[in-house]
């Protein structure tokens, strides 16, 4: 028997047919747009960042084209933000760790030898003074006439010119008396000098330029290039060739000019971590202090945060709402808030703490310039910060611990200290343990609380970077690449390099921990 197929409902496929109209209309429009930003950025010259938005437009348009990635397109957008914000800036840092880029070496190739082609100096005699007359009908400066002098050259006008217009103009001699009117006041020099830097003044074969203020000299270009890229300097001829190894143009003498270009380095920067001295003495020092830093701060939180939570357990203590309450106060003020608080209470000169020390014990301890008393002084600001985290930890695995444990210890004649490291702590260290490889991880890189207390400070003597005594690596890094004149991108990346190593390593053995714990 056969069956006859109905057709659909002519609304019904004008429906569909307005959803693809309007889905593909859609993608179209995206591609358009996105592929316009990969073209701008490439030419440009940021190949990275246009393979990286050409990357996420291929899968955009795969998982939303093929209908087998149906299910895809709900996931994608949150997988491209990944890919963007995190696996691209990640991979991205890796490679400037490979190269030289800093303050002197941020341009390519190509703009450098432009920036140095552009550079003049000051060639034949002294400078002219300038004048400048106002010629307007109304006396506006619509056009004005220009005057120079010299003691050897005399008094030279280039008659009335209009400044809106860049132009050369040719000086003619002129007598002093001829001129009419007051010339303008520095004031109206300053609001016109956008204008004077466009004119070129000529005295015969003699070209001259606005060389300051009040002023036009003789420029020349200071560089001429040769075919070979290499620049001679007009007015010492030394000359200088382009060396890709360091991204500098260098004399025989081994002088180079600023700036210079990036250049591929390789593992330079790693090396210069593991054999200069001034570096490595350094980076090694604040290393082993960050490690110390990190495993001081979580044994002094767990201990205070552990010792509060007991007390706070002690049936014979009244009132424990309120003193949850006001222990968990720290946990609730923002950090940055309580920091800047503790640096003026440790003020070596009108701080609380060194005003109540110095009338108990005669003593002013100096706390931001002694590298012992500032690294104490951080450890118990960060131990008041983090411990009403550990105690609400510990408060809620200490109900968890049986009663019958510590009667049954109480029986045997145990002591308090036996039920704290038979009992207690067995009990408490293993659920505990991820959690403190992520306070471990978490202080490791405690950005804030160096830079808002110390900044570092004090300075360890002898090193060639910035770099404290109270530095960790990630404020050491930040120094590195962004403070003082040296900044050093290339070599801050690799340092950044290194605390993802151990911080991802960290990472996985927290996963591993958690995952023996399910």
């Amino acid at each position: 028997m056969l069956t006859q197929t109905l057709p659909a409902k002519p609304g019904v496929q004008n429906r569909f047919m307005m959803q693809s109209i309007t889905r593909w209309t859609l993608l179209g429009l995206i591609f358009a747009a996105s592929l316009y930003l990969v073209i701008a950025l490439y030419a440009q010259g940021q190949t990275a960042f246009a393979l990286l938005f050409l990357v996420v437009l291929g899968g955009l348009l795969y998982v939303f084209v093929n209908p087998r990635t149906y299910a895809h397109r709900y996931i994608y957008p949150s997988l491209a933000g990944m890919v963007i914000f995190i696996i691209f800036p990640l991979f991205y840092t890796v490679g400037i760790g490979f190269t030289n880029f800093s303050a002197s070496n941020l341009l390519d190739f190509e703009r450098v030898k432009q920036v140095l082609l552009s550079q003049t100096y000051q060639a034949g005699g002294a400078p002219y003074d300038l004048r400048v007359y106002p010629r307007g009908e109304d006396n506006s400066d619509a056009r004005v006439e220009l005057v120079l002098s010299r003691d050897d050259a005399g008094v030279l006008s280039s008659g009335p010119i209009d400044l809106a217009e860049a132009a050369t103009h040719a000086l003619r001699p002129v007598d002093e008396s001829a001129l009419a009117g007051e010339a303008l006041p520095v004031r109206e020099l300053i609001r016109l000098k956008p204008q004077l830097a466009n004119q070129v003044l000529r005295i015969g074969e003699e070209t001259l330029t606005l060389s300051g203020l009040r002023s036009f000299a003789s420029v020349a270009t200071l560089y001429t290039v040769a075919t070979d890229d290499r620049l001679t300097n007009n007015q010492t001829g030394v000359s200088y060739i382009p060396n890709h190894e360091i991204g500098f143009y260098e004399d025989a003498a081994g002088n180079y000019l600023t700036p210079g270009w990036t250049v591929t380095i390789g593992w330079g920067n790693y090396l210069k971590v593991l054999t200069d001295d001034t570096i490595r003495k350094p980076f090694l020092q604040i290393f082993a202090w960050t490690i110390a830093f990190a495993l001081l701060t979580v044994l002094f939180t767990l201990a205070v945060g552990l010792l509060l939570a007991n007390l706070l357990q002690w049936d014979q203590i009244k009132g424990k709402a309120f003193y949850r309450m006001m222990l968990i106060l720290p946990y609730a003020v923002p950090a940055f808030i309580s920091i800047l608080v503790f640096k003026g209470l440790f003020n070596q000169n009108f701080g609380e703490i060194n005003l109540v020390l110095e009338k108990l014990f005669d003593v002013r301890p100096d706390w931001f310039s002694d590298p012992t008393l500032a690294r104490s002084m951080l450890l118990i600001v960060n131990t008041w910060l983090g411990y009403p985290y550990m105690m609400l930890l510990c408060m809620g695995l200490l109900q968890a611990i049986p009663r019958d444990l510590y009667e049954a210890s109480a029986m045997d004649g145990a002591t308090p200290l036996d039920n704290l490291f038979h009992i207690t702590l067995p009990n408490l260290i293993k659920p505990l343990m991820p959690l403190l490889i992520a306070s471990f991880a978490f202080n490791f890189n405690n950005f804030v609380l160096i830079a808002l207390l110390t900044g570092g400070a004090p300075d360890i003597i002898g090193a060639t970077t910035p770099a404290g005594t109270t530095d960790l690596l990630v404020s050491y890094t930040y120094r590195i690449a962004f403070q003082d004149s040296g900044q050093n991108f290339g070599l801050a990346a690799a340092i950044a390099t290194a605390i993802f190593l151990l911080v991802g390593s960290l990472s996985l053995l927290n996963l591993k921990l958690s995952k023996v714990q399910v």
